[in-house]
C-alpha cells in the first residue's frame, strides 16, 4: 500500500505568502530560539540480517523505510530501559 499526499501541491506553489492562513501558527520569537537546542543524532552504518519478508514490508510502507526501522528499535530500546522519551 503506497501512501500518496492529498494536497494540491501545484495550487499551493502559485500561492503568494499573503495568501496563506497561518494564524494557527505561532510566531517564534526571540524566547523560542533562546530557548532551543540543536539535536544531531550519529548514524552509525551496520550490517544487519533481516528476514526478506521483513525487510519486503518495510520497504513496501514507502520511503523512509530504514528510519522507521531505527524508530522502532528505539522504542523497545527505551521500553527496556523503562523510560520514554
Amino acid at each position: 500500500m503506497s501512501k500518496t499526499s492529498k494536497t494540491d501541491w501545484e495550487r499551493l506553489a502559485k500561492l503568494d505568502d499573503a495568501d496563506i492562513d497561518t494564524s494557527d501558527i505561532p510566531e517564534l520569537d526571540e524566547n523560542f530560539f533562546r530557548r532551543a537546542e540543536l539535536r544531531v543524532s550519529v548514524k552509525q552504518a551496520v550490517t544487519i540480517r533481516l528476514d526478506a519478508d521483513v525487510v519486503e514490508w518495510f520497504k513496501g510502507q514507502g520511503a523512509g523505510y530504514q528510519t522507521r526501522i531505527n524508530q522502532l528499535l528505539r522504542q523497545y530500546m527505551q521500553a527496556q530501559q523503562g523510560h520514554r522519551r
